[in-house]
């Protein structure tokens, strides 16, 4: 029963090529998973800063009349 390995190793080569693939591609940035929390959180603060500046500023250039 030779032929009933070959699907077998033929699937074994198909995932360790993916698994090969996907290891040398580069993280980017370098930061530790602390560094990211962050770094995000600080993106998060910054955005709902300007919503919130966006907001008040709106609310008096419009009931001026």
């Amino acid at each position: 029963m030779p032929s009933s390995s070959a699907p077998r190793d033929r699937d074994r080569e198909r995932a360790q090529a993916r698994a090969n693939s996907k290891a040398k591609q580069p993280k980017g940035n370098g930061l530790t998973p602390e560094q990211r929390r962050e770094r995000d959180a600080r993106a998060l603060q910054e955005k709902a800063a300007r919503k919130a500046a966006r907001a008040n500023g709106g609310a008096n250039h419009g009931g001026a009349l």
